[in-house]
């Protein structure tokens, strides 16, 4: 049973992961019996010693072990074990030799020299005072950490996961979380609220403790807004949510609201006549978003044209293309020429294309310059392709920037610094989320004009909002929709079952498309084994395409035999096996290995990268996707070349951030387009089988989509049309402007 100690020196680490700190090691206890114990131990040394608690173990091929709980690392006091320990190489810049001379100069007291006075170490010969100042900071980094390792542990957080908290907290880090755990959820990406409730737990702090309530409820609010897409949570529902999730009283919530809303960190508001709660953040977004938009579309621009004028401008165009633009492409034009802000929305196949091209064409007939942007580097790559000019992310439009320290601290471009463009074109606008989109329009110069692109019936952004649904339902900007599908379009059955399904009708998977198949499959194991074979074999040999940058794996979920996980697995052993010579990384149950297809699941900001021009800049984000080009194990970093040519040097502490992408959900392809998609369509939840993330996934194909599993599934997800709709206000704030119009400011329209 749990709940032996056991104690002795560390004499041989048989196996170590350095990334979770799972150890195999050999303790010689004081009587001079070798045990060994295996759990986890991270920042373990061989000469230190160690008092551990656990249970007794048999195992079959190696005999009795004992199976570490707990953990305490105990610096060594004899001359003997203290130059066993420093010679392990364990502090930066000390090996064998200089361990020696340390121990030699300073004996038992070399430890307390390293952490309090680490010039002395300046008085052996050979050491610097540069290198003596390095050895001490690596001394009292380690310390630092090994003190936070040793703390955590005892609540499940990973070593990794520790490296994450010193990071964020400093050395004091222990003091500062037995002060307030709830700081490790707000502070910490990765640490649950449910791990602080533990930590607090423990340490005594009360379930109807003011802190706890408070921590829990911007736990929930921050769940609602990056799990559920919420910008605000109304009163009604966050009470009653709260209460329940933290067993306290609807009282006590909110007493606690009221003190988050007194001190700024929530703001009470209204949405349709009801009180309504925001993280302060989003609100502020929510309104500078709505009052920017309203000042654009009512601002005069730098050239406007009439109507007369604007179809004059079309018909010259034309002729000089030989094309002729459809009734309602002219009107998006039109409306495009002379609005400060416009919306062009529509389906697969209705022109937006040629639209965008004819839009950016008349503007630099009339010298204002354009700038091109999209949410993801494949959007905007494919943006650059089809109008053959530049297009960039939108973050990389506006320009990260780096703070001393290395860490992100806002865009170069903001309403002190704004984007020179005249006009801006905007694609996929419906991934942009409340937060990019509040950045992106403080960039925006006076004077500019926007034109806004997207397909309003594919699945909202991954983030909080609904930014392309409010601006649309909202009606205070001109919005243009296109709806008919033209000849070349027609002959794609694609773009025909796109449309088919975004109206509730069933597509068309018994005619032997070159371009649309459906290979019915009866389990998820059946479609799975098919998947591979499409994947690996068929498709490959079929049209002469290499799988990796030609076929991509969506499915509505991560979990189960044809979920993103297992596919990524077997997919990677397949197409990229283990080889001699090629270098691996074994991170939680993740193998990432060179040459490998990976994707991005969270924005950094903090990421710094480079492109073979010479251009340098900051931050890789949800939804980027690369190949590992190299693994360098010693420093503990790989490279990878993302979209748009970003070569990054990932270090290891930050793989929570990055998944294999052979196979990816289809929430992760938005914006993205593939010569070929693969789907299994097989029996998920109701919440994953809806028509919008169905239509998604079809229109992220550009030549084939392969649909394997249940024809039932398919029925199932054409009829379900459940939306999971999400609390915003941005939608009302717009509506509310066009209602006081009368009210302004200095150029600036208010609320």
């Amino acid at each position: 049973m749990d709940g032996i100690t056991i104690s002795g020196t560390v004499e041989d680490i048989i196996y170590s992961n350095p990334e979770n700190g799972y150890t195999v090691c050999d303790i010689s206890e004081t009587g001079g019996k070798v045990v060994t114990a295996t759990g986890y131990m991270p920042y373990i040394t061989e000469g230190e010693k160690v008092v551990m608690t656990g249970s007794w173990t048999y195992h079959p091929d190696y005999g009795e072990q004992f199976k570490v709980t707990f953990c305490e690392n105990i610096l060594p006091s004899d001359k003997d074990s203290i130059l066993t320990y420093l010679s392990s190489g364990v502090v930066t810049g000390v090996r064998a030799a200089t361990a020696k001379k340390l121990v030699d100069h300073f004996g038992t007291e070399i430890f307390d020299v390293m952490l309090n006075d680490p010039e002395r170490l300046a008085e052996i010969k050979g050491i610097s005072k540069d290198r003596a100042r390095t050895i001490g900071a690596s001394y009292t980094e380690l310390q630092s950490m090994r003190g936070i390792v040793m703390f955590l542990q005892k609540y499940h957080v990973s070593s990794n996961m520790a490296v994450k908290v010193h990071n964020a907290l400093g050395s004091n880090a222990v003091e500062t979380i037995k002060n307030n755990p709830y700081i490790l959820a707000d502070r910490v990406d990765g640490i649950s609220f449910k791990t602080s409730d533990t930590i607090a737990y423990n340490i005594g702090i009360p379930k109807n403790s003011m802190t706890r309530i408070r921590a829990g409820i911007k736990y929930l609010m921050s769940t609602a807004a990056y799990s559920e897409g919420n910008t605000y949570l109304p009163k009604s529902v966050l009470i009653e949510h709260a209460a329940y999730t933290l067993t306290v009283s609807e009282n006590e919530i909110e007493n606690a609201l009221s003190a988050l809303v007194l001190d700024r960190e929530l703001y009470l508001g209204s949405v349709n006549n009801e009180d309504a709660y925001y993280l302060y953040n989003f609100f502020e977004a929510e309104y500078y978003i709505a009052r920017r938009l309203f000042s654009i579309v009512n601002s005069e621009q730098k050239f406007t044209m009439t109507a007369d004028q604007a179809e004059r401008a079309i018909s010259g165009y034309e002729k000089r293309r030989k094309i002729e633009l459809a009734a309602e492409q002219k009107d998006a034009v039109i409306s495009a020429l002379s609005s400060g802000c416009m919306i062009l929305t529509g389906g697969p196949g209705t022109g937006k294309t040629t639209v965008i091209c004819a839009i950016l064409s008349l503007f630099k007939e009339l010298k204002l310059s354009v700038s091109l942007a999209a949410p993801t580097g494949r959007a905007a790559k494919r943006m650059s392709q089809v109008t053959g000019y530049e297009a960039k992310t939108i973050h990389r439009l506006l320009g990260s920037q780096q703070g001393q320290d290395g860490s992100f601290r806002g865009f170069a471009h903001n309403e002190a610094h704004p984007l020179s463009a005249d006009v801006i074109i905007v694609d996929e606008v419906s991934m942009i989320d409340i937060s990019l989109m509040s950045s992106f329009l403080k960039a925006v110069k006076h004077g500019a004009r926007l034109v806004f692109a997207g397909d309003a019936d594919q699945l909202p952004s991954v983030g909080p909002g609904n930014v392309l649904h409010d601006m649309i339902t909202s009606e205070m900007i001109p919005v243009i929709k296109l709806n008919k599908i033209f000849r070349q379009a027609e002959e794609s059955l694609i773009i025909v079952n796109a449309h088919k399904v975004n109206h509730g009708e069933l597509p068309d998977i018994s005619t032997h498309s070159s371009d649309f198949f459906f290979l019915p499959r009866f389990t998820h194991e059946q479609a799975g084994d098919t998947v591979m074979s499409l994947f690996m074999h068929r498709l490959p040999s079929s049209y002469g395409v290499d799988p990796l940058s030609a076929i991509q794996v969506l499915s509505p979920q991560k979990k189960g035999y044809t979920g993103t996980e297992n596919l990524n697995k077997l997919l990677q052993n397949a197409l990229n096996p283990a080889s001699d010579g090629k270098c691996e990384h074994i991170y939680g149950k993740t193998v990432f290995r060179e040459g490998d297809k990976v994707m991005q699941t969270r924005n950094n900001y903090d990421m710094e990268y480079s492109v073979e021009d010479g251009e340098r800049g900051m931050g890789i984000y949800n939804g980027d996707m690369g190949i590992i080009d190299s693994i360098d194990a010693e420093n503990k970093v790989m490279k990878i070349i993302f979209d748009e040519d970003k070569q990054v040097m990932y270090p290891f502490t930050y793989l929570d951030d990055l998944d294999l992408s052979y196979a990816i959900t289809v929430h992760k392809s938005q914006g993205s387009e593939f010569p070929m998609v693969i789907m299994p369509v097989c029996a998920y939840t109701p919440q994953l089988t809806t028509r919008n993330l169905f239509y998604t996934a079809i229109t992220r194909a550009r030549d084939r989509v392969i649909l394997v599993g249940s024809e039932r599934v398919i029925y199932n997800m054409v009829h379900n049309n459940r939306q999971n709709d999400r609390y915003t206000g941005l939608c009302q704030r717009l509506a509310m402007m066009k209602e006081i119009s009368d009210l302004k400011n200095g150029g600036e329209f208010l609320i």
